[in-house]
């Protein structure tokens, strides 16, 4: 062997060596501890973190109403009904987080689904935020769910009527389905793809003339027709069964014709005699047919639409 080819042998055993050596120290380095927290975290206590709330109720601009999408009194009736069942024992490191600090990180995080900025500041790390959200939210639910009931008395459905009765007689609710924009969750294929190309579940929802929500079920595939989600809803089941204790039918002044009550709805969900929905297809300018759409779309619609932009603008959905 010549000089250069020892030289060359030398070399790359030499090189090996130093890989393998290094190597070895990388695997036997002991390894920095994990913080069991972080030190923003360390420095969170219970006086802190209300200090911070307390300065944004008290700012004048409104920042509050923009951070949590609802105003002090309101944030005040929720925290009041939700702390018994959110409330947490102080442990020894770290504090408990304050429950009205628990409701404004849900709201927020309901509105804008942003974890990183709330973490940074309240000092709350994102694990725990995703154990706060789901216990709030569960809370949320158990005390407001008798906040939105359906009338269970025929005279419960004849005060609804009243606010309908000048422009629609008989009219008792209007029936509607709003999609909300989803991520498409895990292995679901196709079940949440809509017809605007989007996933989305839909939020069903019967209002009455005040716009006020006296029915609403939520989780409908996007896939599915407002008229499919209807027909697997409560509010169907009751309608069908005939136990929604609606009042009986009776003429309308100057008929002798019995008329039923009925929940005004669009061309998506099927005709029922206690559902309304106007002619399909297109009918002469001053033919009944059209004079009675046009009333029955401009009740439904006018309905709808306040209703469903006063939850986008609060919920951003």
């Amino acid at each position: 062997m010549d000089d250069s080819a020892a030289a060359l042998m030398v070399s790359a055993l030499a090189y090996y060596n130093l890989v393998n050596i290094t190597i070895r120290n990388r695997i036997n380095k002991k390894r920095p501890r994990r913080w069991w927290m972080t030190q923003i975290h360390l420095s969170r206590t219970s006086l802190s973190m209300q200090s911070q709330l307390g300065e944004l109720i008290a700012e004048p601009s409104g920042e509050f109403k923009k951070f949590t999408r609802m105003s002090t009194t309101d944030f005040e009736f929720l925290l009041n009904k939700i702390s018994p069942l959110i409330s947490k024992q102080d442990t020894q490191l770290p504090k408990a987080v304050p429950t009205r600090m628990r409701l404004a990180i849900t709201l927020r995080y309901l509105a804008t689904g942003d974890s990183l900025s709330l973490h940074v500041l309240f000092k709350v790390s994102p694990q725990l935020i995703s154990t706060i959200v789901p216990e709030v939210c569960k809370a949320l639910n158990q005390v407001l769910r008798k906040e939105i009931q359906i009338p269970s008395s025929a005279e419960e459905w004849l005060e609804i009527e009243k606010g309908f009765s000048s422009k629609f007689p008989r009219a008792i609710g209007a029936i509607d389905g709003k999609h909300i924009v989803l991520t498409c969750p895990q292995n679901s294929g196709s079940e949440y793809f809509n017809y605007k190309k989007s996933f989305s579940i839909v939020l069903m929802a019967l209002v009455d003339s005040k716009y006020n929500f006296i029915f609403a079920d939520i989780g409908g595939q996007g896939k599915i027709s407002d008229g499919g989600i209807f027909r697997h809803t409560l509010l169907w089941e009751m309608i069908s069964s005939n136990t929604l204790n609606l009042p009986a039918s009776h003429p309308l002044p100057g008929s002798n014709v019995d008329i039923p009550y009925v929940f005004l709805s669009n061309g998506a969900f099927a005709l029922h005699p206690n559902i309304m929905k106007p002619y399909p297809g297109n009918h002469d300018r001053d033919s009944p047919e059209r004079m009675f759409n046009k009333k029955t779309i401009w009740i439904t619609r006018s309905r709808r639409e306040y209703i469903w932009n006063i939850v986008i603008k609060v919920s951003n959905i």
